[in-house]
């Protein structure tokens, strides 16, 4: 199966995880900073110990990583802006416009030119200066940019996630539980645009929200900020998120005509043994909840077209890892482990399928299936798989997992899947949230003490089909992931 001429083949990185490494390129300012930092959370084991600032350096060795791309023969990367660096201090008194409707939604938000000018008063310029050089030197090599504008890190002035853990969402600045965010968020992605719309071949506003209000507030032990353990906050983040990335999409949308998307966390749901039903009503109200809303104003719960959110996506990135299998007892899906997800780190799945260093079980033909159903569910939205990779510091398992996924999205596409792209989880070895330097991600591997890069056998593969446009006949063998056991 041969690509498309215009398939996007790269790979994604955030600021975060790749930015620090060097004295000086650090940033303080954001939430995920300090609660990777806090002492309380590194003796109770909610995050690793390992710091960002001992990164690989991508804010300062972005050449160096531009050349590798380029040279593995990637056409496109996903790359963000870390709202924290362009503006550490608040924009809180800047006005806007905001209409509402009878319940107070926010259903209108005006960002003019004397608001955005303020903001350029406000924005930390040598930041906002270098984000351009980065993009510019990918951009003027003759390749595609996708520029995301949140991957995760909220400004701490907006978000204190200690405060909220210790004293509670009233009495700290609370994030997305604060309607705020959806203003706030708003206003700095109508200034990078304006700032960056020369640059951008497609935007993103939102990289995995469902991931931000899901571990933040119901599976707390997973290290992520703020570790408030209340379902009625997950929502509300949830439902002030939906919000944020309409008003900002409309922003966008005002300053630039490039697509502009959201990407989403998408694993795919299998039940054991029927219960389909069951499982299909987990979905609607959970998983697909935010993008139903956003693709036509309606969900399992809000059933009348709100039109302020409807059609708000030009295009929808899929993250896809691995899938979750659920056992309907009495009527409800639990999820059950030695499956996707909950699986011995390097070990072998009930499935009879190898596991990540993550314990992530590998299961590329849930991504085929995961195309098929979106496509289904979202007639016409233009899908990239914007992540797809695997925790594996041997590289063992790496080559098999790249060739199986980028089959399977292939497959997919044959089929009349409007998939336009692939973007590997990642170039390089990065910094995994709570999990640090632990999980080895990268078709290159980084010393993170001398910062120096080592490309890794599975680069070469990468190589290999970005020249073909296509998986050699030689390279199809590893499409079958089980010869790895």
């Amino acid at each position: 199966m041969k690509m498309s001429e215009d398939f996007m083949l790269g790979a994604s990185l955030s600021p975060f995880q790749f930015e620090g490494g060097f004295k000086g390129d650090e940033d303080p300012n954001n939430d995920w900073w300090v609660w990777v930092h806090d002492e309380e959370n590194i003796i109770a084991g909610l995050v690793s110990g390992d710091f960002p600032e001992n990164g690989p350096g991508y804010w300062r060795l972005f050449k160096q990583d531009h050349d590798l791309a380029e040279k593995l023969g990637m056409s496109t990367l996903r790359l963000g802006v870390e709202w924290s660096r362009v503006f550490p201090k608040p924009t809180l008194d800047v006005e806007v416009g905001v209409e509402r409707d009878e319940e107070g939604r926010v259903i209108s938000i005006e960002v003019d030119e004397k608001a955005v000018e303020k903001l350029d008063e406000l924005a930390n310029q040598e930041a906002v200066k270098h984000y351009i050089e980065m993009f510019s030197d990918w951009k003027n090599r003759g390749r595609k940019l996708i520029i995301n504008l949140y991957h995760w890190p909220l400004p701490l002035w907006l978000h204190d996630p200690v405060k909220v853990r210790k004293h509670g969402p009233d009495r700290a600045p609370s994030g997305w539980l604060d309607e705020k965010s959806i203003i706030e968020f708003t206003k700095y992605a109508a200034y990078v645009a304006w700032k960056m719309k020369d640059l951008a071949d497609m935007w993103s506003t939102m990289n995995e929200p469902n991931v931000v209000y899901e571990q933040g507030y119901m599976f707390v032990k997973g290290g992520f900020p703020p570790g408030y353990l209340s379902l009625e906050a997950a929502d509300k983040a949830k439902i002030n998120m939906v919000y944020a990335h309409a008003r900002a999409y409309d922003a966008v949308k005002k300053i630039t005509s490039k697509p502009v998307g959201l990407i989403y966390a998408l694993p795919y749901f299998e039940s054991l043994g029927g219960g389909d039903e069951a499982l299909e009503g987990m979905k609607s109200g959970g998983i697909y909840e935010f993008l139903d809303l956003l693709s036509n104003g309606r969900s399992i719960r809000f059933t009348s077209t709100r039109k302020e959110l409807a059609g708000r996506i030009d295009w929808l990135g899929v993250n896809y890892y691995s899938r979750v299998v659920f056992k309907i007892i009495n009527g409800k899906p639990i999820a059950q482990w030695g499956y996707g997800f909950a699986c011995t780190p390097g070990g072998v799945s009930k499935a009879g399928l190898p596991c990540s260093d993550f314990g992530w079980e590998i299961y590329p033909r849930g991504l085929y299936l995961l195309l098929k159903e979106l496509a289904s569910r979202y007639s016409g939205l233009e899908l990239i798989v914007t992540e797809n990779g695997v925790s594996d510091k041997t590289d063992r398992l790496r080559p098999s997992y790249l060739v199986s996924h980028l089959h399977n999205t292939l497959k997919a596409a044959s089929e009349g899947v409007p998939v336009k792209g692939y973007l590997h989880w990642s170039l390089i070895d990065n910094y995994e949230w709570a999990q640090g330097f632990k999980q080895r991600f990268g078709l290159v591997m980084v010393d993170f003490e001398t910062k120096k890069r080592y490309i890794r056998p599975s680069a070469l593969v990468f190589k290999e089909i970005a020249l073909a446009k296509k998986i050699p006949e030689e390279l199809m063998h590893l499409a079958n992931i089980e010869t790895y056991l």
